[in-house]
């Protein structure tokens, strides 16, 4: 992987995994445009480099929400604060279920399979077009919608099935206001992230022998800063409720996708 490839691939998953058209369904089509030749515990790296960026770009524009979360965490009281929290952990334990019990299947749709990721898109993109035309709930987050928004996050597993898609959409089609959707769907993945961080350093895949290269570095930088960015428009985008453009984008990309299988 060369330094220019890693800094386009940060790019692109600090763009998508805000924006509703599939961070893992773009970076394996990428990977395919360019030949992915890195070594194994190169690619791990990279992956876990830009997923961390992406999580830190979330926490430092939900800093505010954050802190209260953990206040309402820690002061076990009950509030608002601690019933987020409750329903934040509810939400992690489909995605954590299908991950620690596939872990060895999933991995193998993530090698190439450029065809499952364009069938994949079509679906996101139908999940954007209901959403879009649902109507304007004003529900909070409770315990049996944070349940069906992370079993949304569980099937966004999928390369091609946008995770931030999938569950604002649950989230929309449940009631749920569009700004909470927003806000608990980029929350609701940081606890995985960086709980998979945990595992993948305990686990000492992580560790290279010629230490951390300078494209990790450009990856990193290039998911961090366009993940900021990319993290306030979906938010203003969800509010203003155009996500039918995000879905012809994904009809799109899922047809070239497809049609470029066949083409091989």
């Amino acid at each position: 992987m060369s330094n220019l490839e890693a800094l386009i691939l940060g790019i692109i998953q600090g763009l998508t995994e805000f924006l509703p058209v599939s961070s893992s369904g773009h970076l394996e089509l990428a990977k395919a445009l360019f030949g992915d030749q890195s070594v194994p515990e190169e690619s791990m790296l990279f992956t876990v480099v830009v997923h961390f960026a992406t999580a830190l770009s979330t926490l430092i524009i939900f800093r505010k929400e954050v802190a209260q979360i953990f206040k309402g965490l820690f002061q076990f009281k009950q509030n608002e604060e601690l019933r987020f929290s409750i329903f934040i952990v509810l939400s992690m334990i489909p995605a954590a279920a299908v991950g620690l019990a596939f872990d060895e299947i999933l991995e193998t749709l993530f090698d190439g399979q450029v065809l499952l990721v364009g069938f994949m898109l079509f679906v996101t993109g139908l999940l954007l077009l209901f959403a879009n035309r649902a109507s304007r709930g004003q529900k909070k987050v409770n315990a049996f919608s944070a349940i069906i928004i992370g079993v949304a996050q569980a099937i966004a597993i999928l390369p091609g099935i946008s995770r931030s898609g999938a569950t604002i959409s649950a989230s929309i089609l449940l009631g749920v206001s569009r700004e909470q959707a927003a806000r608990f769907s980029f929350l609701m993945v940081v606890p995985l992230i960086l709980g998979k961080m945990a595992k993948d350093i305990l686990d000492g895949a992580l560790i290279t022998e010629s230490g951390i290269p300078l494209s990790i570095v450009l990856a990193f930088a290039g998911a961090f800063f366009t993940g900021l960015a990319a993290c306030q428009w979906m938010i203003a985008v969800v509010k203003r409720s155009n996500l039918n453009y995000f879905a012809y984008y994904c009809f799109v990309v899922g047809l070239i996708a497809i049609i470029s299988t066949f083409l091989a």
